[in-house]
């Protein structure tokens, strides 16, 4: 899958939230808006990268700045999710990937040695013109969302 770059257009979607509500890139316009990919809703990784997004939420609002989740989980996986852990951040389900293609968030990728095909970590900053600011492919998700917080609040 191509990766993007900054400047490019981000991909549109429009995807169900964890109520069944479609949420698409264009509620967005006008607006700078974090699309981060994540492989699976409870596991370690993923619940800490939602987490800290999540404890971050507020400074992200007093920017501008909304937040959105992406993995291929059901709606009733991210609603047990959010609860267990306390999230108020938008979960969208893409169970085809092809928003994650899309993005190329989804591909070829190694872990624990061997090769393997999954949802690539990323993070994508989409400005209020729906075109790409900055972007963070392969993240580690411990710390990740104050290093974006960090570069969004000194880009806008």
């Amino acid at each position: 899958m191509p990766k993007l770059e900054p400047g490019n257009q981000a991909p549109p979607f429009a995807l169900p939230d964890a109520d069944g509500q479609v949420v698409s890139l264009s509620d967005f316009l006008g607006k700078r808006v974090i699309v981060y990919f994540y492989p699976k809703d409870s596991t370690p990784g993923c619940t800490k990268e939602a987490c800290q997004f999540n404890e971050s939420l507020s400074e992200f609002k007093r920017a501008g700045i909304e937040v959105i989740g992406i993995s291929p989980d059901s709606g009733e996986s991210h609603r047990r999710f959010a609860e267990k852990y306390g999230l108020t951040l938008r979960l969208l389900s893409d169970p085809t990937r092809e928003v994650m293609k899309a993005y190329g968030a989804f591909g070829p990728k190694s872990m624990y040695g061997r090769q393997t095909e999954g949802v690539i970590r990323s993070t994508f900053l989409v400005g209020p013109d729906g075109k790409v600011e900055k972007l963070w492919y392969n993240v580690k998700a411990d710390g990740h969302a104050s290093k974006v917080l960090e570069a969004a609040l000194s880009s806008g």
